[in-house]
């Protein structure tokens, strides 16, 4: 054969495989055709720019000798995969308020808002319609339970930090699953009303659960509630290095436990699945804290699709609210090598930050530093420019950043260890990504407005749009 004709017969063959669905997603997408959906899983990565997904998705290739389950489903063809707007009412850039509430109610809201318009219209939340269609629902997150991702999908509020109502609300609605941080506002220590909610929660017949022993030995025959923290769970590498945290469940510990207590419901169930530290992470332009939430997300997305493909009747979501801080990896000689720094890594920025002092030496925080964060070699100026926040001569705002640590600063020393940069210390405007496997992801078309998925999971599930 002639090379001229060898090589358009290798572009063209080259060109119908990316026109032509693989023999696996063909089998796959004729399989689901027309059948109902049973159970929907409906997995956010909260705050996850395209660089955090990509990140975890090197990190997991290179260092742990896999690719990620997320990006592993779009290798093998097994997803129908789409972008989605996620912008709010009020302004082209969403909170995670406005942006659940697009799914839960159908509706672009306000930010700062839970299903409530402008004009204070009040949109019926997509679990409650679940539960009344008969299924059993409930939400897990790695943050609050009552913060704004599992919030959207549960209940109408005019403010998302409305928390301790919040709480409340999850009482009344009496859902069959909802476990992730979120003490402050159970416990009657914490309450300014001085409610003992969690005695609320027993008299009314649920399991109250507190750390990881508890949850697994909870009994399927009652509603479920575990909180495992006064506000957010611990970072996943902190988890990791810290004996001291492990029993308290990880995300994929707890998808497991929601989708066990209620699979075997005659009319299915719907569970939505937060990773809501990845965007706490991105706030503080935290690499550590993000890249290993991320993949601590990406051992949930697992749980949520082997279970999916035993029972060929559940719809797997996997999404995101918004992008953040836009992280990603810089060009660079070395970057490779600085990338893979982050293997050694025994904690996050947020952890060390916690742990200095105001009467830390200057010596003692870059020996620290070193320790910690992959042998990350301070200069005597940086320590000391670290050490200036600790004595109130300069401070550092941000979201979550409430003792004003210098997150910034230290983000900005560590680019030339890790080739990490980003954008912002706040959420951006993306299209954002979306997988979706199992009945009726065959009916997702390539691009998505957020109001929209609403009445496609009720649709998809054969479940009464106006209900």
């Amino acid at each position: 054969m002639k090379r001229r004709q060898f090589l358009r017969n290798s572009a063209m063959a080259g060109f119908g495989s990316i026109l032509v669905p693989s023999f696996a997603q063909a089998e796959i997408l004729e399989e689901f055709k027309g059948k109902s959906t049973k159970n929907i899983i409906y997995m956010v990565s909260d705050g996850m720019s395209a660089g955090t997904l990509v990140m975890a998705d090197l990190y997991s290739k290179r260092i742990l000798g896999k690719p990620s389950n997320w990006i592993n489903l779009y290798q093998q063809n097994l997803v129908t995969k789409a972008y989605m707007d996620m912008q709010s009412l009020s302004s082209i850039v969403t909170d995670s308020a406005a942006a659940s509430s697009s799914w839960g109610g159908g509706h672009r809201i306000p930010n700062g808002r839970l299903n409530v318009g402008a004009n204070g219209e009040e949109y019926t939340p997509i679990l409650q319609k679940f539960k009344k269609a008969g299924k059993k629902v409930g939400c897990v997150t790695t943050v609050m339970i009552t913060h704004a991702t599992p919030a959207g999908f549960c209940v109408n509020s005019n403010a998302r930090n409305a928390q301790s109502e919040i709480a409340e609300k999850y009482l009344q609605l009496r859902f069959d699953v909802m476990m992730g941080g979120g003490n402050t506002y159970f416990d009657q220590n914490h309450r300014k009303d001085k409610k003992d909610l969690y005695k609320d929660f027993v008299n009314n017949g649920f399991s109250v659960v507190r750390n990881k022993t508890e949850m697994q030995n909870a009994p399927k025959n009652k509603p479920l509630l575990g909180v495992f923290d006064e506000e957010g769970l611990p970072y996943s590498l902190d988890f990791k290095t810290d004996t001291n945290l492990h029993n308290k469940p990880t995300l994929a510990e707890m998808t497991a436990k929601a989708i066990e207590q209620m699979k075997d419901h005659k009319n299915g169930f719907v569970l939505q699945v937060e990773g809501g530290k990845v965007d706490w992470a991105a706030h503080a332009n935290d690499i550590g804290a993000l890249l290993f939430d991320q993949l601590a997300f990406d051992e949930a997305v697992g749980v949520a699709i082997d279970f999916a493909k035993k029972d060929k009747n559940t719809l797997v979501v996997i999404t995101t609210d918004h992008g953040n801080a836009n992280p990603g990896l810089i060009y660079g000689k070395n970057c490779n090598q600085n990338f893979d720094n982050l293997q050694n890594f025994k904690h996050t920025n947020d952890w060390v930050l916690q742990n200095i002092l105001p009467d830390s030496s200057t010596s003692f925080i870059k020996e620290f530093v070193a320790e910690n964060l992959g042998n990350l070699k301070l200069t005597n100026q940086q320590s000391q420019e670290i050490q200036s926040y600790y004595s109130g001569a300069v401070k550092e705002d941000g979201l979550y950043n409430y003792k004003h640590l210098p997150y910034r600063l230290l983000a900005e020393i560590q680019k030339e260890h890790t080739s990490v940069g980003w954008i912002s210390m706040d959420h951006s405007s993306d299209y954002v990504e979306l997988a979706m496997f199992g009945p009726g992801s065959e009916k997702l078309s390539p691009f998505i407005n957020n109001y929209e998925m609403h009445n496609f999971l009720l649709k998809a599930a054969g479940v009464n749009m106006l209900a």
